[in-house]
């Protein structure tokens, strides 16, 4: 049998099913899937972590006691560039520029931690479970599938409308291409069809006498 690792991208990983599927990930029911159905020998959480975020370093904490090596740091929060788009009026036929506000983007500046953890895993006869969706990790996998790695990308491909002409993925144009390239080394493994095995459940309405 293989052995199997598992590359948790915690940020985009948690935006992906929260804004593309409608759940929250139960972190401690993930590790315990990985480690019992996926037997998978080590699982590496990479994650971002704001600044007097109680909860989330007791959650971590608990994640490290169980087994799983955590590597997380501060988060910080940047703008994105604006965009400029001509629109047309439908209506009287004029034609103006609109500006799109990008919003902001939240950065914890965890991939280098992954990459080097990827690669000292990688080899003959393992396995990779990457939940991530970002293309920045397009060269990474290459070069473990290089090294003799199976790689599976946990994730969602789906597609939702941000605006009237706009629509958003959480996977990457990139990861996308790499799959069809290199289909007998990396496969792709929707996340949404573990929603039952690792969301969080929501806590339980008190009734009120």
């Amino acid at each position: 049998m293989n052995k199997r690792f598992a590359f948790i991208d915690v940020q985009n990983t948690e935006t992906t099913t929260r804004r593309m599927l409608g759940f929250s990930v139960d972190w401690m029911k993930l590790f315990q899937f990985l480690k019992n159905d996926w037997k998978c020998e080590k699982v590496f959480f990479y994650s971002g972590i704001d600044a007097g975020d109680s909860e989330m370093e007791k959650e971590f904490k608990i994640l490290s006691d169980e087994g799983c090596i955590v590597r997380s740091k501060l988060v910080f929060a940047y703008k994105n560039k604006n965009k400029t788009v001509d629109v047309k009026c439908h209506k009287c036929g004029s034609e103006f520029e609109e500006v799109v506000d990008m919003g902001y983007n939240r950065k914890s500046n965890c991939d280098v931690d992954l990459t080097v953890d990827a690669m000292e895993c990688a080899g003959l006869s393992t396995e990779f479970y990457l939940f991530t969706g970002d293309g920045d990790f397009e060269y990474l996998i290459k070069k473990v599938v290089e090294k003799g790695t199976f790689v599976h990308i946990v994730s969602s491909a789906k597609k939702a409308q941000s605006g009237p002409r706009y629509s958003v993925s959480r996977f990457s144009t990139k990861l996308r291409k790499l799959i069809k390239e290199k289909g007998k080394s990396i496969n792709f493994l929707n996340i949404d069809n573990l929603k039952f095995r690792i969301k969080k459940e929501k806590a339980a309405k008190r009734d009120l006498f």
